[in-house]
């Protein structure tokens, strides 16, 4: 076993609320500081992983090869005392080698259930769009309710439970696109791009000094939080004040997306949710007392953008997804503080 800090004894229960948060943050920016130790740059994709840790919901990574998505799971599961898992999805992949299946026992002439790697707390979805829409349905159902049916039981997966997937961009040669039902079940779509030349010069360094070929090491890393430390992570957060005028601008937001010129298609309810909670989680990791308008806005773009869909005229003009957005965010008022 890695080396467990105190700073993992985060919900203590005879500590105050107040106390209680100031540990939660504590612990939620060490964890930061971690994973910055393995991941050169990328502090917005890394602010982002732990906002849904921390939110309890799922996160899709995008980004061209080669650029660390799979490095920056790794390092969290590194500093992660929980269980993990990692499917790498190929055209060939089938559904039961992702949720499970029956075998034939011979010794005692029944059917067993094999658990697949669903079965665990964090699950590393690696190029998940490299496996046809049969079987990126079969995460369907563990990503929203949290079970998995197998043979006709109901099968509760473990406590957290949080799915990292990573996908190419869906320009790149043998990838099938993730369709709707299944984008809007992650909470956070983040895009991963090409580093900056100072932070490249940094990680073609630490690299080229490593033993692992191409690949930078996540051993060094320390565990700093066990599956009962983020359950508590996420309990805190969700018990962040949140006043009234915020948790309006938030459905006001998702609301927008519906009749905004340039979109043909708007995101639905659980958008808003998705910004509450991901708002509550951002305030944690920075130490905030309540939530702020802020908070809100700087989840919404990671929130928002697979949910929406651009209109045809804007698509062919050449315009992204992110640039009418932030339009958008741009023009709906934020109460004053």
């Amino acid at each position: 076993m890695s080396e467990h800090t105190s700073e993992s004894n985060s919900a203590a229960p005879s500590a105050t609320p107040a106390s209680q948060r100031l540990r939660a943050s504590q612990l939620a920016q060490a964890l930061r500081e971690e994973l910055h130790k393995a991941v050169v740059g990328q502090h917005e994709v890394i602010d982002g992983v732990l906002t849904a840790l921390i939110a309890g919901g799922h996160v899709l990574i995008e980004g061209v090869p080669g650029l660390g998505k799979t490095l920056l799971v790794r390092a969290l599961a590194r500093c992660f005392g929980g269980e993990f898992s990692r499917i790498q999805f190929t055209p060939d992949l089938m559904p039961s080698d992702v949720t499970g299946h029956a075998v034939y026992d011979m010794q005692s002439e029944q059917f067993k259930l094999r658990k697949g790697p669903v079965f665990t707390n964090l699950l590393l979805a690696d190029e998940i769009n490299r496996a046809p829409a049969k079987t990126q349905a079969a995460l369907l159902e563990v990503m929203q309710e949290r079970q998995v049916t197998l043979e006709g039981r109901a099968l509760a997966v473990p406590q957290p439970f949080l799915v990292m997937a990573t996908q190419n961009p869906i320009e790149q040669e043998g990838t099938y696109p993730l369709p709707e039902a299944e984008l809007d079940r992650f909470m956070l779509m983040l895009r991963m791009d090409y580093p900056q030349a100072n932070e490249e010069l940094e990680l073609v360094r630490q690299v080229t000094r490593s033993a692992r070929a191409d690949m930078l090491d996540v051993s060094a890393l320390r565990q700093l939080v066990q599956a009962r430390d983020v359950l508590a992570l996420q309990k805190i957060a969700s018990e962040l004040p949140l006043d009234d005028q915020v948790l309006d601008y938030a459905v006001r937001l998702a609301r927008s997306t519906r009749s905004w010129p340039g979109l043909a298609l708007g995101a639905g309810p659980r958008a808003s949710i998705a910004l509450v909670r991901g708002g509550r989680a951002r305030a944690l990791l920075r130490g905030g007392e309540f939530v702020t308008p802020d908070d809100i806005k700087g989840c919404a773009l990671a929130v928002l953008r697979h949910r929406v869909r651009l209109s045809a005229e804007l698509d062919i003009e050449g315009l992204s997804v992110d640039q009418v957005l932030q339009q958008l965010l741009d023009q709906v008022a934020a109460p004053r503080a």
